[in-house]
């Protein structure tokens, strides 16, 4: 196999990772307070932050799955009544924000033998070989850029996320929790960043208070793949 041949096997998975958003892990910015009282016996009520949105099919699909974590913590979740605890939710997204990126130029190989400038190459034009950072593959390779190693200019929209959790005793309003979680993506769908960011709100749940740490959420187990051992 050529060396182009090989760099290209070497590079396309990790293309596909940087642009595959399910193949890579979910980070996400956490900041929580809490005085969170140990599980025994409480109840709770999930209810949008915003009026607007309470009863809406999304925003009750995210609710639930809040309330499953809490439920998991010991507590216990009610639909009506009179809970000890009342949960107010909310997350968004913004418009997006551009960011443009230049990466080094690719040249070619270095003059002379061995080692040309900065790198190992048989030498002359068209030479394999390091030059100053990237690969070279002969005089106008298409697939590494221009020849002269001038820098190449992308640009793409991320999107930062949000879900803002704070739970009141009800007897007294008294605040118990108050939870951020921030996080950028490329893609501005609530349905794909929503889940993840109530999975880092609640890893480590209730977390120390006033502590403010990344969390990395791994990625799903891909559709269809073979159990492990399978041939």
């Amino acid at each position: 196999m050529s060396i182009r041949r090989s760099l290209l096997a070497l590079a396309a998975p990790v293309a596909l990772l940087a642009l595959g958003g399910c193949a890579t892990p979910f980070r996400a910015d956490v900041s929580r307070f809490q005085m969170m009282p140990a599980p025994e016996g409480q109840t709770f009520l999930v209810q949008a932050a915003d009026p607007q949105m309470q009863g809406g099919l999304e925003f009750s699909h995210y609710a639930q799955l809040v309330a499953g974590r809490l439920i998991q913590q010991g507590y216990h979740q009610v639909e009506s009544g009179k809970p000890t605890m009342i949960v107010n939710l909310d997350y968004g997204i913004d418009n997006g924000h551009e960011k443009v990126v230049t990466t080094p130029g690719l040249g070619y190989g270095g003059f002379g033998g061995y080692g040309g400038f900065g790198g190992w190459g048989y030498g002359g034009f068209g030479g394999r070989g390091f030059y100053g950072r990237g690969w070279g593959y002969g005089w106008g390779d298409p697939f590494w850029g221009s020849p002269f190693g001038y820098p190449e200019v992308n640009s793409y929209t991320y999107y930062v996320s949000h879900l803002v959790m704070r739970i009141n005793r009800a007897e007294d309003g008294k605040v118990l929790f108050e939870g951020r979680a921030r996080a950028r993506s490329t893609t501005d769908s609530l349905p794909v960043v929503v889940p993840n960011l109530i999975d880092a709100m609640f890893t480590g749940f209730p977390g120390r208070s006033g502590e403010d740490i990344l969390i990395t959420v791994a990625p799903p187990p891909k559709t269809g793949a073979a159990p492990a051992g399978a041939r």
